[in-house]
Order: C-alpha cells, then structure tokens, then sequence
C-alpha cells in the first residue's frame, strides 16, 4: 500500500528563534511546530530503504548517541521506527554539524494542538538555525518519499548562511524581571512605589512570552516569581511540572548570587533558582511560613497586624502597611523585592 504523501502530510506550521532563556535552555534555540497528518502513525521502521538511504545522506547521524546512549543510538531508533518530528530534530541538528557548528541539545515533544510536534534545536547562528530546520524537514519528507540522495543543497546553502552577519546575543540587563499568572503589573507599579528605580528597567514577562520568545532580556538582579498559576498558555504548559519550568525561566537570567522572590511553598521553584546559582527570598501573606522555607531562605516577608514584616540576615525590617486596593501579594513580593535589590546595591558599594 503506498504511503499518504509526506509533501502534503508534513508541514511546517511555526518558526521561530529564541535568543534568551527560554523553557526549553539557557541557550538560544530554534523552534519549529509541525503538523504530520497521516504520519503520526508511521514510523521510519515501517519505509523500506528509509533508515539506509538518510544515513547514507548524512553519515554522522551514526554519533547521534539519543536516548540509547551510546553512538549509532539514532540509528537504531530509525531502525526500531521512529516518527518524523524526532528524525526532523537530528537532521536538523546534523545539517549545522556538517558546516562545522558544534550543537548537540535538541527535543521534539507534543504540539500545541492535536496532530502538531514542537521540535526544538540549539543553534550558534540564529539564520542558520531557521533555515535548518526547514531544510530538516524538507530532507525528512524527501526521506519518507523514497526520493533522498543527498543533502549537499542543503549544506551548501548554510555554508553561505554561516558567513552572514548573525542576529546580535542579547546584552540587554534589567534590575527586575517578574512573571506568573497573577498581577504583575501590581508588583512593578508597587516596586516603583517603594523607590525602585524605574529608569533602570522592571519587566513585566507574561508566561507566553517566555515560552514563545524567551525572555527579552540577558541578566537581571533581582527575579520575582509571582505564582506558578499561569493561564496564558495551552493546556499543556498548564501542567504542574511544566508550569514550574516555564516561570522558573527568570531565575537563570539572574546574575549569581543574585535574588530570586518566590512564594512560600513553592519549593520545586525553590529549588531551581538555587540551582541557578541564585538566593532565594520567601514572601506569604500568612503570619508565619513552614519551617523549610526559613531554614534556608535568604529573607522572609509577612504579613503581622496589617503590616508588612521582612525578616533579613540583618534582622527585622518594617516594609510598611498593607494598602487596600492592591494585590497584598503584590504588595509582600514588592516590597521584599525592593529589599533585595537594596541589599545588592549595598554589596557591591562595599
């Protein structure tokens, strides 16, 4: 029986390059959402002559170690079968290899909407990414068809890529970047409030932004992550583990030893933002918070008799009266975001 056409059943639905943090690395990506109609139930293992005629094309898919372990792993998945967004990933990957680009991070997982993968690949040079991808898949339909010779096309297209000047690394650095589901904007405007200051930038990140874009800025002093409860993207990112790593984006961009404001109990977010090299300072609107949180963390801010209360290294701070009308998370995290950056600001002038 033949196969459905892969001209027509694979298509490239998204293209994008991340150059900041982003939920899928600390390092610049391409992303690339695919629709594969028919072919979500066929697998390479299933083409005659598939796996045989893409190695032959591209000889260094055998170092390809994937989830095997060991060299020639990718090779053996095409054997077994595997399906065309993975391929897509390590052709896509192979391709910057061949003119010399050292990459070697790549995923293909799920797609927003049924029937669609998001295949993601490291790149050093944001065009040769892009056009990557698209030539990843133009070899996997090609592949799938039976009609694969070689990929010299492609290869000799980013050869002349590579030598054209690169979308520029992101330099930019903030004073505070803040996402979460709840009200950022309470949280900027109450930082501003306080005495933060405002010409030296508080960024507003949506969760959608981060996991469409990255974030839009290189290095930040201080992060507050307002809440995991984000709302603004698709039911899968919803998910308690990948809502965690989606907000938990901020905290790499801090520089080290830098300050991370979580909320109490959040521990998983906790617990990546000092793996990032960052310190991690707990705010609640309770009276008190769970002993995990004040074992470890850098400063604590809480609520008593209507009032805001930081507990510090350097002992109790009055971070003043609760306002009626605003967030009073916003209003916690605030204002022991504004002790932190105070606290930086008084290390680095010693």
């Amino acid at each position: 029986m033949p196969l459905p056409d892969p001209y027509t059943e694979i298509r490239l639905v998204g293209l994008r390059s991340m150059r900041g943090a982003n939920f899928w690395s600390r390092r610049p990506v391409t992303r690339m959402d695919v629709a594969v109609g028919e072919y979500d139930e066929i697998h390479s293992g299933e083409v005659p002559g598939f796996t045989e005629a893409l190695v032959q094309a591209m000889p260094g898919l055998w170092e390809h170690r994937c989830s095997i372990g060991e060299r020639g792993g990718f090779v053996t998945r095409l054997r077994r079968g595997t399906y065309a967004p993975h391929i897509a990933e390590h052709v896509g990957l192979e391709l910057q290899t061949m003119i010399g680009h050292d990459v070697g991070y790549g995923r293909a997982r799920g797609g927003d909407r049924e029937g669609e993968y998001t295949v993601v690949f490291e790149h050093l040079h944001a065009e040769v990414g892009l056009r990557a991808a698209a030539l990843a898949l133009d070899v996997v339909q090609k592949a799938f068809a039976g009609e694969l010779a070689d990929v010299d096309y492609a290869v000799a297209e980013l050869r002349a890529l590579m030598d054209t000047p690169d979308t520029p690394a992101l330099t930019q650095a903030v004073l505070c970047g803040i996402t979460g589901g709840g009200d950022r904007a309470a949280v900027r405007a109450e930082m501003v409030r306080r005495g933060a200051d405002d010409e030296a930038l508080i960024v507003d990140v949506a969760p959608s932004y981060i996991l469409n874009v990255g974030l839009p800025y290189a290095r930040s002093e201080v992060a507050v992550i307002l809440d995991t409860d984000v709302q603004d993207v698709p039911d899968r990112y919803r998910e308690e583990d990948r809502n965690l790593q989606l907000v938990g984006v901020l905290a790499d961009a801090v520089r080290r030893n830098g300050v991370v404001v979580v909320p109490s109990t959040e521990w998983e977010v906790q617990d990546m933002a000092r793996d990032a090299n960052c310190r991690v300072a707990v705010f609640s609107t309770r009276e008190r918070v769970p002993s995990r949180d004040t074992r470890v963390a850098h400063a604590v801010a809480l609520v008593r008799d209507g009032r805001i209360v930081i507990d510090a290294i350097g002992g109790m701070v009055d971070g003043g009266e609760i306002v009626e009308g605003v967030d009073p998370r916003a209003q916690v995290a605030a204002a022991l975001a504004v002790h932190s950056l105070r606290e930086l600001e008084a290390g680095n002038a010693r």
